[in-house]
């Protein structure tokens, strides 16, 4: 079992994770609909320029191409059957861009979620959720991964399952989950619900936090509610660039790699351990966050105030803790 991301962490106060996954491929050629795996089989050189990209711009650690991976997101296209296959080849491509940086960079092979409503609200049992993460942990494991990424999970069964799934598999791992409405998951998870959730584990993951969602500001509330748990656990935030706008036919993220370097630096400031970019994220983002990172020293753990006032306005006015924040104020975002 690989231990590169713990070495990582013990060595350095942040690391830069990577950018988008989907963005950056749609903008490759990826049609809507289409599912990114089978280019890790069909277009191995574009996936090779996707991790690329993010080590290029200064990323320690990138994601591989997997995040759909599972059989039940597969089974929409026919290839439920090839979910191993598909995520091992998503590992080994990163692991010749990472084995080639000249440098220390992790290798996080992307777990997703099912796309089904776990038992008892929907059908999915909890021993075929394992199954299936199992499954696409194996792939991920022979492919050269060095560790499990869970992303973008709503339910709290689902990230449990993973969790089992992932001790079976004899991997570390992290986990993050998506806050998107009111400071809640989709689901009705808040982020001190979840930081209580992660130490109930069997398997405990090396890291946890939030990504996606809806803007940066959001993200940074949800990472103050972690650590106002006083969870010692290394924090993840993995935001959006911006707020994403329907411009010329095409989903466009307004930030700015300026706005996203403010982002960065608040996220360190606020808690995070593993900084991050996720959908509208690109390259020139990263190369900004990797500099502001660098030569900014670290500060105290900003305000809400202080937040909106950098980023712009929270999405809405309660993060669900019941620590409710002020009412969202328009304010001007700086570089936005």
């Amino acid at each position: 079992m690989s231990n590169a991301l713990s070495r990582m962490m013990s060595q350095r106060d942040w690391i830069l994770a990577d950018g988008a996954t989907g963005t950056n491929l749609f903008n490759m050629g990826l049609e809507a609909g289409d599912a990114p795996e089978f280019w890790n089989e069909t277009h191995p050189e574009r996936i090779t320029k996707l991790y690329k990209m993010a080590v290029d711009a200064g990323s320690d650690l990138f994601l591989t191409n997997s995040f759909g991976g599972n059989a039940s997101r597969l089974k929409l296209h026919g290839a439920q059957h090839r979910a191993r296959e598909l995520s091992r080849m998503s590992a080994e491509i990163g692991r010749e861009v990472a084995d080639k940086a000249g440098r220390d960079v992790v290798v996080a092979g992307s777990v997703g979620p099912t796309g089904e409503i776990m038992a008892p609200m929907g059908t999915l049992t909890h021993e075929i959720a394992v199954e299936m993460f199992h499954e696409q942990a194996e792939g991920l494991k022979e492919g050269g991964a060095d560790v499990l990424w869970l992303e973008t999970i709503s339910a709290p069964e689902e990230y449990k399952a993973a969790a089992e799934a992932f001790r079976l598999a004899d991997m570390p791992w992290c986990g993050t989950m998506s806050f998107d409405t009111a400071g809640r998951t989709m689901m009705g998870m808040t982020s001190s619900d979840m930081a209580d959730m992660v130490e109930t584990l069997d398997y405990k993951p090396l890291a946890f936090g939030a990504n996606c969602g809806v803007g940066s500001s959001d993200l940074l509330r949800t990472v103050l509610g972690f650590v106002a748990q006083g969870t010692e656990r290394p924090v993840i935030a993995k935001g959006n660039a911006g707020i994403p706008k329907f411009v010329d036919g095409h989903i466009h993220y307004d930030g700015t790699p300026e706005l996203m370097a403010e982002y960065a630096c608040l996220a360190r400031d606020s808690g995070a351990t593993i900084i991050g970019g996720c959908c509208g994220t690109m390259p020139e983002h990263l190369s900004k966050m990797r500099e502001a990172l660098e030569t900014r020293p670290k500060g105290p753990r900003p305000t809400l105030d202080q937040i909106t006032e950098t980023l712009g306005a929270f999405s809405s006015a309660i993060d669900g803790t019941g620590d409710d924040a002020p009412a969202p104020r328009r304010t001007r975002r700086r570089g936005g």
